[in-house]
């Protein structure tokens, strides 16, 4: 027999604190299955008890949002009757000690809080950070996640068709694995989670119960350590091919009128299901743990609760609609089982071979939830940079940048992902700034964008984090799109290290600022903390999902150039060498602010390049992000095979400053006509420069030299296939 006491509650992440009022809600001792549920339920990955006081502060509000945050998705308005439903959602620690599985699960947990609502998917997206690319478990965790992503994520059937990926060696001893999923429904079709009505049953469908998984929740809350390496049994085991089969199965029971609660079994398992159902709808429910389906022996009620084996979801349905929904799953060949029953006594009763193992109220379970507004401290702002010279020459430096780890080709990476399945996407991994996927049986299509970069963050995290929200607003716009929303993914290090709450708070109130000067509400998100291991946090990486709508997605811009355009630069740009990759790679330094990010000029210039995109000026756009203005156009010609002759750098900036500055709210446009481009620019009194026209197989700049597109594509292609092949 255990026993129940304040060590055996600390083991499961609950502070003395915390301990002591479970102990005043249930007036007794707890049993082993009561102390598992509040341990999950009040975990950081559950309750968000460090998050939720600055969470309340993002605007999430539109004419155009339906859903915003609190329910499995955020779920937004699209136009024609449609609704587009996404969230993103981290899996860093199953990550970085089962790579393959925790990076295939975090995918099929992502895809069920999409289709939970109702939304068949349409798109994965992801964002991921790995440690320095020397060390050989670095290599081994890349190989694990890519492999996971690819391999759930195609028996599915559903494309990958977006992402990130870079490196630093803050993460390596804690990758980061953020999965995007986006869906359509009807709007007038959403299900949501909270359950009703009194004697209604609980059903129980999917796979079956295993010990995988058993304090996944409580895992992911806590720092890792030497041994982390050895809590592969928190750890989930994916079947690509039963979600395929339980995404159908729910799809066409969603058709009907049978549900009037669904819920995926996701973090917590069968605990956060029923709590959650039972709580959103004021009501409770008895669960009867002898029906669940088991794929293991001699299973307690605690394993059962606490289990996350994948697959698996909580629904409430009309009981004269019983027959009918258990047809539809057995005709899926997925298990169907009543496991319970909804209640009106306001409480959480679990029963096991006839003993009751648990007797929990809800309204204090969810309302007692520990909730911290712990100490912040500020981070420093950095002394400006200084002028920095020219260590090795402009051509120099591009070959050396378009081949680092951060800049090269991903295609040995989105090869693995099938990104076409289902026929609809427009824009394929790196042919724009962002992916473009049809909406089937319409002109019209989606935009979707990861973007963040940690290093502006943990330099500033303020500005970082209003960078972040502004870059997957402009990689929208720069394809044309109208941004409408975003999801979020919080990855932060240690909460109760003043340092790294001031971080968060702070990344929070730029991304508030940037939310609303951009109409650009947050609709879902995920929170991921204690992202440290021996005491080393991450940088600080507030990953933005960002989603807009076309009208038309014949009309959507690429990056790739083609020959006889004129090359216009939109955008104030001064050059900013603080926190750019050119300092890193090229100095060896990560000094200096990063760049500004002045939002006003930011929407200026954005509306006026979305508008040329939808009047046909433009025929190919980029937006400058990590290594400049050079690397921007260096990318569109590898993309377009194109070259183009460039002219000299403006007078009063440093050449090397002007090609690999990082400012902000800055976009290269191809344009047949640039003379009238550029008027029309600026009768809109935005800033607007001529730096080249294009042609010819050869990047030429002026006053600097010359370097031809296939050599820029060898040292472009390079890294990762010689990587990978190294042993």
């Amino acid at each position: 027999m255990i026993e129940i006491n304040q060590a055996l509650a600390a083991s499961f992440g609950l502070s003395a604190e915390e301990y002591a009022n479970v102990l005043r809600i249930m007036g007794r001792t707890p049993t082993l299955t009561e102390l598992g549920v509040f341990s999950v339920m009040w975990s950081e990955h559950c309750s968000y008890k460090s998050s939720r006081v600055w969470l309340k502060t993002l605007p999430t509000k539109a004419p155009w949002v339906i859903h915003g945050p609190g329910e499995n998705a955020g779920v937004v308005d699209i136009g024609d009757g449609l609704a587009a439903v996404f969230k993103m959602e981290s899996h860093n620690h199953p990550s970085f000690i089962e790579p393959y599985q925790g990076a295939a699960t975090g995918v099929g947990g992502i895809l069920r809080d999409v289709f939970t609502m109702g939304a068949r998917p349409i798109a994965n997206l992801n964002a991921l950070r790995f440690g320095d690319p020397s060390l050989p478990r670095t290599k081994r965790i890349v190989d694990g996640v890519v492999r996971g992503i690819g391999g759930y994520g195609n028996c599915v059937g559903v494309p990958t068709v977006g992402g990130e990926v870079n490196f630093h060696p803050a993460y390596n001893g804690n990758p980061l694995v953020n999965a995007m999923t986006v869906g359509i429904a009807r709007k007038d079709r959403i299900f949501l989670s909270a359950a009703a009505g009194i004697g209604n049953p609980v059903v129980y469908v999917g796979s079956k119960t295993g010990r995988d998984g058993i304090h996944g929740a409580t895992m992911a809350s806590t720092e890792f350590d030497a041994s982390s390496e050895d809590k592969r049994p928190t750890v989930h085991v994916g079947d690509p091919f039963t979600e395929k089969l339980l995404i159908e199965a729910c799809l066409e029971l969603m058709a009907t009128d049978a549900i009037v609660a669904i819920q995926d079994m996701g973090a917590a398992g069968l605990t956060s299901s029923s709590v959650e159902m039972a709580g959103k709808g004021g009501v409770g429910i008895e669960l009867n743990l002898d029906h669940v389906p088991q794929r293991e022996t001699h299973m307690t009620a605690y394993e059962m609760m606490l289990s996350e084996s994948q697959e698996r979801m909580l629904m409430v349905i009309r009981p004269d609609r019983e027959a009918m929904a258990r047809a539809i799953f057995d005709k899926w060949d997925l298990d169907f089982a009543i496991i319970g029953h909804i209640t009106d006594t306001g409480r959480i009763v679990v029963t096991h071979n006839g003993v009751v193992e648990a007797d929990i109220p809800l309204a204090p379970l969810a309302d007692d939830a520990p909730l911290y507004n712990r100490p912040t401290t500020e981070t420093p702002k950095r002394p400006p940079l200084g002028p920095v010279a020219d260590p090795v020459g402009i051509l120099a430096a591009l070959q050396k940048l378009i081949g680092c780890p951060d800049l090269c080709s991903r295609a040995w990476i989105t090869n693995q992902y099938d990104s076409t399945v289902g026929g609809q996407t427009v824009r394929r991994p790196g042919a724009a700034d962002a992916a473009v996927v049809r909406l089937e049986g319409t002109n019209r299509a989606l935009a979707l964008t990861t973007d963040v970069t940690p290093r502006y963050v943990f330099a500033d995290p303020e500005m970082g984090g209003r960078q972040a929200v502004a870059e997957a607003w402009r990689n929208l716009t720069a394809v044309g799109a109208r941004p409408l929303a975003i999801t979020d993914n919080m990855n932060f290090g240690n909460p109760q290290k003043p340092e790294i709450m001031g971080q968060f708070a702070a990344a929070i109130r730029g991304m508030s600022d940037a939310c609303r000067v951009l109409d650009f509400p947050v609709v879902s998100g995920n929170v991921s903390l204690y992202n440290e291991t021996e005491g080393r946090a991450i940088l600080p990486t507030p990953a933005i999902g960002g989603l807009g709508v076309l009208d038309d997605a014949a009309k959507s811009m690429g990056i790739g150039l083609q020959p006889g355009l004129g090359l216009v630069l939109v955008g104030t740009l001064v050059g900013h060498l603080g926190q750019s990759l050119w300092l890193r790679e090229i100095t060896g330094r990560e000094d200096g602010p990063p760049p500004p990010v002045d939002l006003a000029a930011e929407r200026a210039v954005g509306d006026f390049i979305r508008a040329q995109i939808k009047a046909g000026a433009i025929t190919a756009c980029h937006d400058i992000a990590d290594g400049g203005l050079l690397v921007a156009v260096a990318e569109m010609a590898l993309a377009g095979a194109c070259g183009a002759h460039l002219d000299r750098a403006p007078k009063g900036i440093d050449p090397h400053a002007f090609w690999f500055g990082e400012d902000q709210g800055c976009y290269v446009v191809a344009v047949l006509e640039p003379d009238a481009f550029f008027l029309e620019a600026l009768v809109m009194d935005l800033p607007a420069i001529r730096i080249g026209q294009t042609g010819g197989g050869d990047l030429k700049l002026d006053g600097v030299g010359t370097i031809s597109v296939e050599t820029l594509r060898a040292e472009h292609d390079r890294f990762f296939p010689a990587w990978m092949e190294t042993p």
